[in-house]
This record gives structure tokens, sequence and C-alpha cells, in this order.
């Protein structure tokens, strides 16, 4: 592997969403990410095909039956050379398999205990179920978002899962790892989607904190409340986004949208005029198609672009000409980001079979061949 993550070894054992989002950035950067599977795959993962588990690139697989007895001197085994792990159980579940921050750190005193849950390991919620939706309602992220008037809409699983969640782990655990190559104590790092969702809003409580923010959907700054910050519908049923906050950015949407000499949006600024605006605003977009627009706002500093779907972003030619999205396998994928100039990372590798790697991750490990045989036959190992 290449990348400034080269010469990390990660341990991993297999979950969903964002422990595996954490272990793929990690791996994107040259980390050496070892995922421990289930013989068989995880029974909530969806049968669509191992090439297209996107979240699974670039590891090595060992599949390993974690309910065995002898499962726990593997996963020691594994961590002793290791600098960090990756978990998703529930709070207690690492420490009823022998598997727990004390039973590892015994064995390698410097290793990054990575926990990724939803609500964390402490708390009165710390055992309850839930998924990214749930999160993000209890930091007060999802109140936020939304039209006017309407109801909180789920900004798909992103906010809890993957930007409080993998994200932060992927963070908190390299951070663990330098603190550890500097003092030579590992610790535990303890990554609740709650709390990672909660700091995404950190400009938005800010932005409270100095009256520039009411606790209401739709109608703020930066939530779509007013005209030029929001979405509008085009002629062909498509979509164009515009972001014109600052006056040179104003003056040049309203330039182009031919808005210029009408002095009502002049009061920029005045929440009072913005539903009036942004009526008006729509009304102008629905002159044309969402492409027309893009091209009439080509030249513009005005910030608008068009809402593209899937294939049409991976199409474009900015995302083309920086090779944001990869092919592996015939899955298109987003490339590793964000780009470092001296330690680039290499292509990401399509997925592992599940298993593919046991025999030599036990052999540098330290299990001799006949030591490996015995596990494979007491269905401790599998692949």
């Amino acid at each position: 592997m290449t990348g400034a993550l080269s010469g990390i070894r990660i341990i991993e054992i297999a979950g969903l969403g964002p422990g595996p989002f954490a272990g793929m950035m990690l791996a994107d950067h040259g980390a050496e990410v070892i995922c421990v599977e289930r013989p068989g795959g995880n029974p909530l993962q969806p049968a669509s095909g191992r090439p297209a588990d996107i979240l699974s690139r670039s590891r090595r697989s060992i599949a390993l039956d974690l309910k065995s007895p002898r499962a726990a001197g593997v996963i020691k085994a594994l961590v002793r050379d290791a600098d960090g792990l990756i978990e998703g159980f529930r709070p207690g579940v690492m420490e009823r398999l022998g598997l727990g921050p004390d039973d590892l750190l015994a064995v390698n005193p410097a290793l990054a205990y990575g926990r990724m849950t939803g609500w964390g390991q402490t708390g009165p919620w710390a055992q309850r179920v839930g998924h990214d939706i749930n999160y993000i309602a209890l930091s007060g992220v999802l109140h936020g978002i939304g039209e006017k008037g309407g109801r909180p809409i789920a900004p798909q699983n992103l906010l809890g899962d993957f930007g409080g969640g993998g994200m932060m782990l992927a963070f908190g655990l390299l951070a663990a790892i330098l603190s550890a190559r500097t003092t030579g104590r590992g610790q535990v790092v303890d990554c609740a989607m709650t709390d990672g969702s909660a700091l995404l809003s950190a400009i938005t409580w800010g932005f409270r904190a100095q009256g520039l923010w009411r606790d209401e959907r739709g109608v703020n700054l930066l939530d779509g409340g007013t005209h030029f910050y929001d979405t509008y519908r085009t002629r062909c049923g498509g979509h164009v986004a515009v972001g014109a906050i600052e006056p040179a950015f104003y003056a040049a949407l309203r330039r182009v949208a031919g808005l210029a000499d009408d002095p009502a949006f002049d009061a920029q600024m005045s929440p009072a005029d913005w539903p009036a605006l942004k009526a008006r605003l729509q009304e102008v977009f629905l002159t044309r198609t969402r492409d027309e627009w893009a091209e009439t706002f080509e030249a513009d500093a005005a910030c608008l672009t068009p809402i593209l779907s899937m294939p049409e972003a991976r199409d474009h030619p900015h995302n083309a000409a920086r090779q944001t999205f990869v092919t592996l396998d015939g899955i298109t994928q987003p490339a590793p980001a964000p780009r470092l100039s001296q330690t680039p990372p290499g292509p990401p590798r399509a997925p592992r079979a599940i298993g593919a790697d046991t025999d030599a991750i036990l052999a540098e490990a330290g299990f001799d061949a006949q030591a490996i045989a015995a596990l494979r036959h007491d269905g401790v190992v599998h692949g």
C-alpha cells in the first residue's frame, strides 16, 4: 500500500455503515486494514455481490467465528502488532467476548481502541437500539432540516453514520495512534454518532448564540430560508442550487436573472422580504431548463450550479477531470479523498472474498500450519 498511512495496521471487527467507512478511509490512505468478518458474511449485508460492497474495499479479510471460545486468542494475536482496532458492537459485547479494552490493552498497551456506537459507551441511552435518523434527532440536528412549516426531512444517513460517525472515528483513531507513538500509551476512542453529529452543527450553535439563527426550519440564512441560498425548479423539471450570499455574487445573480433593476431585490438581508423574493425567483427559473440556466451562469460568479443525479455527477467534466469517481470491477464509486500532494493514495482495491487472506494473516500473527489447520477443523476460522 502507498499513502500517508502506510505502515499503520488496523484490525477492524466487521460491522455495518460507520465502522466500515472509517476503515475504508484509513485503507484508502495506505493503512493496512485487516477485516475480521463473520463466516459467510454479515446476514444484514445486502446480497448485492461482494464487489458492490464499496465500504469493504482495500482490505485484507479473515473469516472468524467470534463466538468460538478460541476466537479471543486469535484476535489478541492480531492486535499484538497493530496500531488500532475498530469495533461497532453495543457497549459490553466485546467485553463478553473477552475482547474489551482491558483485555486487548493488556496485550498491546499502545493500542488505539476505537468504539463506534450511536449513543456512546455511557449514559442512560447507551444500550438503546437506533439508527442514523434517531441519533441526529437526539443531537438536535434533524430538527433544523426541512422546509418552513413542514416536517423534518431525513438527509439520507450522511450526518450520523458517516459525517458524525465514520469520519469522527477515523479522526479519533489517528489522534490516539499519534498520542501512543509519543507516550507509548493506548486508549479508548468512544465515538458516538450523537456526539459527532452535534459537533457538525457547531457553526449553527455559534449563529444561535449571536442571535442570527431561529430554532425553526426554513427561515434562516443557510437552511433554505433566504431567496439567495436555496434550490429552484426549472422548466424541464430539474433543479438548480443558488448560493449567492456575498454582495458580489448576489449582484451577479440579479444581473444574469434579469433582476438588477428590480428595487425589491435590494433588500437582500431582510427576512420579511425573503418569501416574496423567493417566489419571484422561482418564476424566473421556470422560464428556462436546468442546463440552460447552468450555461447562462457559466461565466458569472453567482454561485449557481445544476443539481446533478448520481450518473450526471460521475460524468460531469469537472469531476471527470479530477477523477472524483473511479470504477472497480464494474462498480462506480467515489475515489479516495482528500488529495495529499506528497503521499497520494494508490488506487483503491476491490473488496476481497470473505476469508480470502485467513491463512496468510494467521501465519503473519505467528500461527504455524498445524495450528491453522486445527483452527479450521474446529470451525474457528474459515476461508
